[in-house]
């Protein structure tokens, strides 16, 4: 592939270290970079002390704002090959302008996750009823999304269970979606022994939802059936952007330590005997979970938690359970008994070597990219659902833009 001129349009400026979606995020910059592209990374989101240094990498950065037409200029002087949406929500802000001024471009959605699946489930769990694929496509923002989806060329999505559950229940042509999970290398593993491990770990970023909640059903119903089994066993909370809420949990008495930001994730999970993640709702693939089988760690977890991950692997030794009681049966099993957790650990290493696939999944990715460039015109004139709802946004979005951006100028 020639060198190509890549815009990627930031929903938040990457965190790597604190976020799956960062470390996704960085791995898509390395990716275009070894091909020689050339990369601008844009947002309108401020950066903080955990952003990515960009420049590092040669990558150009730049602070754009929403409902200014100032992007268009830029767009219009600075012609890009490919532009990437960083999740549906820049792409509805953004793709419009894109479409307009540099019609040429491939635009690519970046799913990160299916967030409409997300936010049902969460709504599911708050409301005590169980999660339905109707309500999921009652959802207003399941339509928003999947309306983002036909708008672009090509969207990626993580897990191969959000491949299946869009093409089948929602019948969208595989040419418009391209199956791209984390580019995981085990090369680099931990090789900690049982003996020289200590504590369980929790660990995710505070601001995801799936995660706080996580915690708190810990703290509150899982880590007391743990305690009362192993009275010396400590709990070790690990994430940037832990909430006040999350904070005020620290508490060395009963053996629940909040101890915030850790700079290499895998180094942190390799000294601890076990991983709970106990997700009640979420999507995509989780990065928790790969950090683990990364450090060797055995995983204590649900369906959802190990979602688009090979679960058959993972639920051979118990790993894989809904309920606190179970959840805490299985942590206390995998903890006491040396035989269960190496058992639970070759597991993991058979399931590593299964997912790292980085060279043979950037081969597809690039081959997907060649070919939707080459046939550009050609899809999008297949994708007439795409093109209708271009043109409603058009019809819409935009003048509502507008008159935004001369209100505020006002």
């Amino acid at each position: 592939m020639r060198a190509l001129k890549v815009l990627i349009i930031g929903f938040v400026w990457p965190e790597p270290t604190t976020t799956a979606a960062g470390q996704r995020m960085l791995e898509l910059i390395h990716f275009f970079l070894k091909q020689d592209c050339n990369i601008t990374f844009a947002s309108t989101a401020k950066k903080n002390a955990y952003s990515y240094a960009l420049d590092s990498l040669g990558v150009i950065q730049k602070e754009i704002s929403l409902n200014d037409s100032d992007f268009d200029t830029y767009l219009s002087d600075n012609k890009k090959d490919i532009v990437i949406f960083d999740r549906f929500l820049t792409e509805e802000q953004f793709g419009w302008r894109v479409a307009e001024r540099n019609p040429e471009a491939l635009r690519i959605l970046d799913t990160e996750d299916v967030h409409s699946l997300r936010n049902t489930r969460e709504n599911a769990l708050k409301k005590g009823i169980s999660f339905t694929l109707e309500d999921w496509k009652k959802n207003s923002i399941t339509k928003r999304e999947i309306a983002s989806i036909y708008r672009s060329d090509v969207s990626l999505i993580i897990s191969s269970f959000e491949m299946q559950l869009l093409t089948k229940e929602l019948n969208i042509n595989h040419s418009l979606l391209h199956h791209l999970p984390f580019l995981i290398d085990a090369k680099h593993t931990v090789e900690i022994p049982f003996d020289e491990r200590e504590g369980f770990i929790c660990i995710g970023n505070g601001n995801h939802a799936p995660n706080k909640d996580a915690v708190i059903w810990l703290k509150k119903e899982i880590w007391p059936l743990i305690r009362k089994q192993l009275p010396k066993a400590t709990l070790s909370i690990y994430g940037g952007h832990l909430p006040e809420q999350i904070l005020q949990m620290h508490n060395p008495k009963q053996g629940f330590l909040v101890k915030g930001w850790a700079t290499n994730a895998v180094e942190v999970m390799g000294k601890a005997k076990v991983n709970l993640a106990p997700l009640r709702f979420g999507a995509g693939l989780k990065g928790k979970l790969i950090t683990a089988l990364q450090a060797n760690t055995p995983s204590v977890t649900t369906a959802i938690g190990a979602e688009g991950i090979s679960t058959n692997h993972l639920n051979l030794n118990n790993t894989i359970t809904e309920t606190a009681e179970t959840i805490a049966a299985a942590a206390i099993e995998l903890y006491s008994s040396k035989k269960a957790w190496n058992k639970a650990q070759e597991k993991g290493k058979k399931l590593l070597k299964q997912l790292s696939n980085k060279e043979k999944t950037e081969k597809e990715f690039l081959q997907k990219i060649e070919d939707t460039i080459q046939h550009l015109q050609e899809r999008r004139c297949s994708n007439f659902i795409g093109a209708m709802l271009q043109q409603h946004t058009m019809a819409s979005t935009k003048y509502m833009s507008k008159w935004i951006e001369a209100k505020n100028k006002k």
